[in-house]
């Protein structure tokens, strides 16, 4: 598997033309970049494309797909029930692995200013990468679509695009780039062409106007059937399952149920598992009772036939071995990780038993929470020894170019911001272990006390990561004292 792996996710407004669409495809396939899925929809009039590659090169399949659309959709011609606004309407990056979403905001910064650059097009940033707390909501940058923004970008301060003129390209539009979490697009078919039942059920499910948290939703005709169309854009906190059975309750009350539902792109396992897990209420369910899961496990060496500690032996001997990375920042990590899998074991073992049934809610959330947990930092073991390599990259190349300056305070910020989300991710993992305590069998209580300590070891490990980086920007690059001050206030809140 490559170093840095990450999902994008390019929308493009076109759901009727197979040969179009395989023009976009074929710009974006360049060495390191693979094509995982292609949706396209003719009521709505769109295409959902999943790519995944390494950080640089899907990067580059991400702007030629944006140029290639640009040169053979016309937007003033497009019609179809998808809100859109570009002919490449929305590319997000996702963290898959190697990569944090920090990085991925970089991306969708990088790439909106080539996009700009290279076909005219203003690019709009959304999400993590958002440069304001209002553009963070795609539906609020996407308002009016097309026909509104190309009458407004020019004269209204809000329309004014991060990247390019206040102009929208003829043909093309506006594009949106940004970065998020992995997103599951869900749409439920009811048994009725009533459309407006199912935007009465949109609005009720949909968190901004008082639903379910991470859930947007709208409602469509589609096939001559209503559809609720949903973005879950945290499905540990808000699952699929419990949208479904939102969304068949709210249906009961108009007199009509949930004929089908689909997935349009891909859907991370785990969500399918935790529906499964619902679903059939499998007492005392772990994903690693699922075969394919075990056999993985065994195969990548993450779990040994003769053993456990063939699993975890290779990292060890890396440590050890005379090299600057994985060093202390990836051991804080993984003993993040550790800390946070031991809390989820106490927790799914007390989880169904008749002595902490009262306790059932506070565990699941702790469960769900602890796997999103313990997946961030397993990723941020290979981020940190990554960014370690990236500022000696940057010292390098800093000898042969006039910026160095500017490269090295980058490849430093990062350094520093990978430790430091380890930091506030072992705070949290502490604070839910010390939570179970009094919720969950007293004869478990030392591999709480072991997952509090393993935190422990973790934040102090990552902040002195973040220390010894931020030494070394105010030493290489003083310009960047904001960043080390908030910095510093951050990590010195952190207590557990």
């Amino acid at each position: 598997m490559p170093s840095t792996l990450v999902e994008c996710v390019p929308n493009f407004s076109e759901g009727r033309d197979p040969a179009k669409v395989d023009a976009i495809i074929e710009a974006m396939k360049i060495p390191g970049v693979y094509l995982l899925d292609r949706e396209m929809d003719s009521d709505h009039n769109r295409c959902v494309i999943t790519l995944v590659g390494e950080r640089e090169a899907i990067q580059e399949a991400a702007i030629r797909g944006v140029g290639k659309a640009a040169e053979v959709l016309d937007l003033t011609k497009h019609q179809g029930a998808h809100p859109r606004m570009g002919a490449a309407d929305v590319v997000p990056f996702i963290p898959i692995e190697g990569v944090t979403i920090e990085d991925c905001v970089a991306m969708a910064r990088h790439v909106g200013a080539e996009i700009a650059k290279r076909f005219q097009i203003p690019v709009y940033l959304y999400e993590a990468a958002a440069a304001t707390p209002e553009r963070q909501n795609l539906e609020n940058i996407r308002r009016g679509q097309f026909e509104g923004i190309r009458a407004e970008i020019a004269t209204h301060p809000a329309r004014k695009p991060d990247f390019g003129e206040c102009c929208v390209h003829p043909t093309a539009g506006a594009t949106v780039v940004g970065a998020r979490k992995a997103l599951i697009a869900y749409n439920v078919f009811l048994n009725t062409p009533d459309v407006d039942i199912a935007k009465k059920i949109a609005k009720a499910v949909r968190f901004s106007s008082g639903g379910l948290r991470f859930v947007k939703g709208a409602g469509f005709l589609v096939r001559g059937l209503a559809q609720v169309s949903m973005n879950l854009t945290d499905f540990e906190q808000t699952p699929i399952h419990r949208v479904f059975e939102f969304v068949k309750r709210e249906a009961a009350r108009y007199g009509v149920i949930p004929v089908s539902s689909e997935i349009v792109g891909l859907i991370p396992k785990r969500a399918l598992e935790q529906a499964a897990e619902w679903f059939l209420q499998v007492e005392n369910f772990d994903s690693s009772l699922i075969l394919e899961n075990r056999l993985a496990a065994v195969m990548t060496g993450k779990m040994a036939v003769g053993g456990l500690r063939a699993g975890v032996e290779p990292f060890i001997e890396q440590l050890a071995a005379p090299t600057a990375t994985p060093g202390g920042g990836s051991a804080a990590a993984a003993a993040g990780a550790m800390a946070a899998g031991l809390a989820s074991m106490v927790a799914s073992m007390s989880r169904g038993k008749k002595a902490h049934l009262q306790y059932e809610s506070q565990l699941s959330e702790a469960i769900a929470r602890l796997g999103q947990l313990r997946e961030e930092l397993k990723a941020a073991i290979d981020a940190d020894a990554e960014s370690y390599n990236l500022v000696m990259k940057a010292y390098k190349s800093a000898k042969e170019s006039s910026d160095g300056e500017a490269a090295i305070g980058a490849a430093l910020k990062q350094a520093t911001s990978v430790p430091l989300g380890v930091a506030e991710k072992a705070v949290e993992v502490a604070k839910i272990a010390a939570d179970l305590n009094p919720i969950t069998n007293p004869n478990m209580k030392s591999d709480l006390t072991t997952a509090i300590a393993l935190a422990k070891a973790a934040l102090e490990g990552a902040l002195a990561n973040v220390e010894i980086n931020l030494d070394a920007l105010t030493k290489d690059s003083p310009t960047d004292g904001a960043f080390v001050a908030e910095m510093r206030n951050r990590a010195a809140a952190m207590k557990v």
